[in-house]
């Protein structure tokens, strides 16, 4: 019974998201500004159907300008994949690849509840919430399910940890280089010896996708990343 309400709830998204003319491509670049410099951000969303199933792929890379390169030399590669449901993305595995470093990687398995994280070599293993995301798809996955209420409690892996948060949910007008754009605004709630806060706009009028994110990484340093170009794309031949 559980393989055939699983392969129904997946038609049933399968079928309304084609119907709908939905993009199978979406590509959005970002500037990225530091106190010590810039940087340009590319990601790409590719959805596939596959044997009445949806699949996602989301590829970034992120690259520092100027003086920003000595903080953040080389490159910052990102990377989810999985699949798409009703209640949103669910992803299989994922991986944070910075520079030369070895990545940080993250195995869903959803059969057995459990998560495995990869970090310097190391793994460890920890049960897997329900509706765990990782920092990537966690930023495409109200493209596939609502965002409402006042709240919303999360379970996200970087592929280092497994943290459980809870961000605010409000709504802002943001000027954006391609527009004035309506948005839904995340805003994660600091716990106690928490250093990473973090910001998320969505546009209500351009898929849910992401426009405008701040950051204040583990390290202390604050990242704004702002939307300067959305491509959608409704036949993946690139």
């Amino acid at each position: 019974m559980k393989f055939f309400s699983i392969f129904f709830l997946l038609w049933g998204l399968s079928f309304s998201i084609f119907a709908t003319d939905f993009p199978t491509r979406i590509d959005i670049s970002f500037e990225v500004t530091t106190g010590v410099g810039h940087g340009e951000l590319n990601e790409t969303l590719r959805i596939k159907k596959e044997n009445d199933a949806l699949s996602y792929h989301i590829t970034s890379e992120a690259r520092a300008s100027g003086m920003f390169k000595l903080v953040r030399p080389g490159s910052i590669v990102r990377d989810s994949r999985g699949i798409i449901t009703q209640q949103g993305l669910r992803p299989s595995r994922f991986s944070d690849q910075r520079g030369k470093k070895t990545p940080n990687i993250a195995i869903f398995d959803w059969e057995n509840d459990f998560l495995v994280m990869q970090h310097k070599k190391q793994k460890k293993k920890e049960a897997l919430p329900i509706g765990t995301l990782d920092r990537l798809s966690l930023l495409y996955n109200y493209i596939f399910t609502p965002l409402d209420g006042e709240f919303v409690d999360l379970h996200v892996t970087d592929g280092r940890d497994l943290q459980q948060v809870r961000y605010s949910i409000e709504k802002e007008t943001l000027q954006t280089p391609v527009g004035k754009l309506e948005t839904i605004v995340l805003t994660k709630q600091i716990e106690e010896n928490d250093k990473m806060k973090r910001k998320i706009w969505f546009a209500t009028n351009h898929h849910m996708l992401p426009v405008r994110i701040i950051t204040t990484e583990k390290d202390g340093l604050e990242l704004e990343k702002m939307v300067t170009g959305i491509n959608l794309s409704y036949s993946d031949d690139k």
